[in-house]
């Protein structure tokens, strides 16, 4: 099975090496298209901070009232977020 990212020149997504230096050693989701900011949503409704993606900012789905949380650094704001407003479940 192949896996595949998009080298973006920035941040962790300057070239194969960055990318897989920067995965945790149990990172992974794969799927059969075009669904990451699908994903993306899917963690942002559950209040799950994601680090490390490179999906195009026009198809992030983030709540308004995030934005409180900055918007310099989205993907620090989303962390900011997640811990001010706590997980939408527990199994604790």
């Amino acid at each position: 099975m192949e896996s595949h990212f998009i080298l973006t020149g920035k941040g962790a997504f300057t070239s194969a090496y960055e990318v897989m230096n920067h995965w945790g050693a149990n990172h992974c989701v794969m799927t059969c298209g075009h669904v990451g900011h699908l994903y993306l949503t899917l963690a942002s409704m559950l209040r799950i901070p994601v680090y490390m993606h490179n999906i195009g900012e026009d198809r992030v789905f983030r709540r308004s009232a995030w934005t409180s949380f900055g918007t310099a650094d989205l993907e620090g704001a989303d962390f900011r977020a997640c811990a001010n407003y706590g997980p939408l479940y527990s199994n604790a």
